[in-house]
């Protein structure tokens, strides 16, 4: 099984945090109930019931969802290409990082603020050539197709100028 990799926008941290426990990510408003009943001769065995439930107070966020384009990794070796910064100092940006998790299941990462502002400030010719350069990174496997990531790279950026136009942030949801 991949790892589903949900980008999305959303108003402030705490907001891309409650995201965490949905059912399905950010772009659902379901949730999971646990109902435990007690079973058997003087109601010693536990049966679990799960149940998902639709929670219309929830807000639905726009979200891009890939396989294979990590918001660490990755998309810091994109933001390398297209800034310049080196891929140290992206790392050690504090608006990149872990927002929310559960332990074992899915997580809520920020991007840094500098990616989604050098998407918005490149020209689709800037952008045809850092996919181009993006797909010879050694994490795609030598796998990757530029016309492929090109699409994602102008999707991320039609989300990330969303973002600004909302006054929001760009967010990571990492369902393992």
């Amino acid at each position: 099984m991949s790892t589903l990799y949900d980008y999305f926008t959303a108003p402030s941290d705490a907001a891309a945090a409650a995201v965490l426990p949905r059912v399905g990510g950010p772009s659902s408003n379901a949730v999971a109930q646990t109902v435990e009943k007690k079973k058997g001769l003087f109601g010693r065995r536990t049966e679990v019931e799960i149940t998902f439930t639709e929670d219309p107070s929830l807000p639905v966020y726009e979200t891009l969802s890939v396989q294979g384009i990590d918001p660490v990794v990755q998309l810091g070796t994109l933001e390398e290409l297209l800034t310049g910064r080196s891929f140290d100092d992206i790392l050690d940006d504090p608006r990149a990082e872990e927002i929310a998790s559960d332990g074992d299941g899915p997580l809520v990462l920020s991007l840094n603020d500098a990616l989604p502002a050098a998407l918005l400030a490149a020209s689709q010719e800037r952008l045809r050539e850092a996919s181009g350069a993006w797909a010879q990174d050694e994490e795609f496997g030598g796998d990757a197709d530029p016309d492929d990531l090109l699409g994602f790279l102008t999707d991320l950026r039609d989300l990330a100028a969303l973002a600004a136009e909302r006054g929001q942030r760009v967010y990571c949801w990492v369902s393992l």
